[in-house]
């Protein structure tokens, strides 16, 4: 791994991602998403994971092999609560990574 990504990572992990506080008052703020909305973000959704088929259709292994270890790396670590949400994460990664290899042209 590069330094400035095993930096950004760790970071990350120390900040907890987003601080829960921070994260409570959002959501105090933040209206309700509108079913309007939420097509569009499905819409957006389907969108980005089919250019990131192609992308990675395209790309090295390298960078195949890279989507793969986000994958692992997202998955909660031994001692940690396995949270669903991570873990269909994780799992769409791969399989996103498994789609585009049946699209690789090389």
């Amino acid at each position: 791994m590069s330094e400035i990504r095993q930096r950004s990572l760790a970071r990350w992990d120390n900040e907890g991602g987003a601080i829960a506080s921070i994260a409570e008052i959002a959501a105090d703020a933040v209206p309700e998403m509108t079913n309007t909305e939420l097509v569009h973000l499905r819409i957006r959704v389907i969108a980005l994971e089919n250019l990131m088929i192609a992308v990675l259709a395209e790309g090295s292994e390298q960078q195949r092999q890279m989507a793969r270890d986000m994958a692992a790396l997202i998955t909660p670590r031994p001692g940690y609560t396995q949270h669903p949400l991570t873990i269909h994460a994780a799992d769409h990664i791969t399989d996103l990574v498994g789609r585009a290899d049946r699209f690789r042209t090389g």
